[in-house]
């Protein structure tokens, strides 16, 4: 990292909002002369998160807007079955093995390869019905299958295995219930729900946030701050609602999209799911995804949002 960078993102992290880590805004361009106009720690944690982003979209099974293909890091796993009653409460989640990307002649075959871990996605809310609302919000019902189910899930695998949570929205306030519960356990979490019940500050260490800026959940942190996280803020769709942008398949997206200047893996699942560029970035509509080490031979301005306040969607 250069030493104006450096300096960035100390004055970011110097003033970090509420939550008990660092606020990582990047909401502007400040980093015009870097691929796709993204500072080098947005980057850095797009690479590193995007496998979570994809999974926690994926665990929204039946959903139009899943990906078809996830690249050659991630695979679903066949989860255990949720009982009758388990199930009325809304409450739903998917396994994934995830993988080092494959590189020259090693295996393909995930049944030939070694996970470096199992992610559990719990699903987000579904508007469709109230369950979500009632159990998974209002009462602590989700929560408590969301401890029964990964504790299931873990009994089923080595007991050395590494284990991952990651969710939106509700599904990330599941994930992080999980993280406060087992030290050895990580949780990704995006547009996350604040509305948990577990101790914000135990293994606080073991949380990272993202979230889209100006998304539907924000005001709710006015009055109850999500756990405690490192926060990356990322500005992807400036011209959208606050509904729009509280959605996980947009953020999903633009995370991919940011780690693929990074990733040949992440470009991979651009490319296969023709993912398009975030609104913000520069470049026509059609922009074509350079992939890993392509040279900002201009400046890349991103673009600002409209002057009015965000229409609701």
């Amino acid at each position: 990292m250069t030493l104006r960078r450096a300096a960035l993102a100390f004055l970011l992290l110097t003033l970090s909002g509420c939550v008990t880590y660092p606020n990582i805004n990047q909401s502007r361009s400040p980093c015009r002369m870097d691929p796709g106009g993204w500072c080098d720690f947005v980057r850095e944690a797009a690479e590193v998160s995007y496998p979570y982003a994809l999974a926690a979209t994926n665990a929204y099974v039946g959903d139009s807007d899943v990906y078809a293909e996830l690249g050659n890091s991630l695979v679903r796993l066949e989860r255990l079955p949720i009982e009758e009653d388990d199930a009325d409460t809304g409450f739903d989640y998917q396994v994934f093995a995830q993988f080092t990307p494959i590189s020259g002649d090693a295996p393909r075959d995930a049944d030939e390869r070694t996970p470096d871990a199992y992610i559990m996605a719990f699903r987000g809310t579904d508007f469709d019905g109230p369950a979500d609302i009632f159990y998974g919000t209002v009462r602590d019902d989700q929560l408590e299958l969301a401890h029964k189910y990964f504790d299931l899930e873990r009994a089923r695998f080595d007991e050395d295995a590494k284990w991952i949570t990651t969710g939106h929205s509700l599904g990330g306030a599941l994930a992080a219930e999980i993280s406060i519960r087992h030290a050895d356990v990580k949780a990704w979490m995006f547009n996350v729900s604040p509305f948990y019940r577990g101790k914000s500050m135990v293994n606080d260490g073991n949380r990272t946030v993202i979230n889209e800026r100006g998304e539907a959940l924000r005001s709710l942190r006015k009055f109850r701050a999500a756990p405690a996280s490192d926060l990356f803020v990322i500005n992807c769709t400036p011209q959208a609602g606050r509904f729009t942008k509280h959605k996980i398949r947009p953020l999903a997206d633009c995370i991919t999209w940011i780690a693929a200047y990074e990733s040949k893996d992440a470009l991979s699942v651009v490319k296969a799911n023709d993912v398009r560029k975030p609104a913000v970035e520069c470049g026509d509509d059609g922009k074509k995804h350079p992939g890993p080490g392509a040279a900002q031979t201009e400046p890349c301005v991103h673009i600002a949002r409209r002057d009015e306040d965000d229409a609701d969607e």
